[in-house]
């Protein structure tokens, strides 16, 4: 991976991809631009879905040639993040909500070779990380409830990302945004120090892999979006 910046970073979500096609989809996205691919793994019991598990993630990690950043919502993780990690991911993020011991879980991932997020759902506050800063490389927010692509911002998050912000200074820490990110909704997340946009649905809306250009359109509507507002902060 490159080395660690604050520049706008765009992570397709493959829940809104075409399952039947992951590894083109994969390869599509990249090519149009997107920076990052992330998966987003629920298991039917900490979210009310079901979608990948460890050998998808290896099977996908074929076709990536950049970042995978792997969601877990799965409840309980600490026994599953070796074969994640092993999957081929890049990231690992477990949930504050899903254990008991959030600063282990962290070392898990960190001790298997991996970087280490942790995501906070909407209801979970910012000082909820205080203590385990220094065990994380990247740090979720959640601006809509788990378990389904295409629900609607949270517009409450944007305060939370403020907060993350100022609580995270100068450490390497990315803050990353997922739920109902749009080119209407990346400008106040983007705005408020967030770095890694997480878009599902608008990525891969009027897309396929046979016209891979409207992804890239999407991919950089929204990267354009939160430029512009992040360089209005700066001005």
């Amino acid at each position: 991976m490159n080395a660690f910046d604050r520049s706008i970073k765009i992570a397709p979500s493959i829940l809104s991809a075409d399952f039947a096609n992951f590894g083109a989809e994969c390869r599509a996205i990249e090519a149009q631009g997107a920076d990052w691919v992330h998966v987003d793994v629920m298991d039917g019991h900490f979210v009310p879905n079901i979608t990948f598990g460890p050998s998808t993630c290896a099977a996908i990690r074929k076709h990536i040639r950049g970042v995978m950043d792997v969601h877990l919502m799965i409840a309980p993780v600490d026994p599953y993040i070796e074969a994640f990690v092993k999957s081929g991911a890049d990231f690992v993020t477990v949930h504050a909500e899903a254990g008991a011991h959030l600063d282990r879980s962290l070392q898990l991932v960190r001790s298997f070779g991996a970087k280490a997020g942790v995501s906070l759902n909407p209801s979970t506050p910012a000082s909820a990380i205080e203590f385990v800063l220094d065990r994380i490389d990247l740090v979720l927010v959640m601006t809509v409830n788990p378990g389904f692509g295409g629900q609607s911002f949270i517009a409450s998050q944007v305060d939370k990302v403020r907060q993350l912000r100022a609580m995270i200074g100068a450490r390497p820490i990315h803050i990353e945004i997922d739920g109902g990110i749009t080119p209407e909704t990346a400008p106040l997340v983007a705005a408020a120090g967030a770095d890694v946009l997480v878009a599902g649905s608008a990525v891969f809306k009027g897309g396929s892999v046979e016209t891979p250009e409207v992804y890239g359109r999407n991919i950089a509507a929204i990267r354009a979006a939160a430029e512009a507002a992040r360089m209005s902060v700066a001005a």
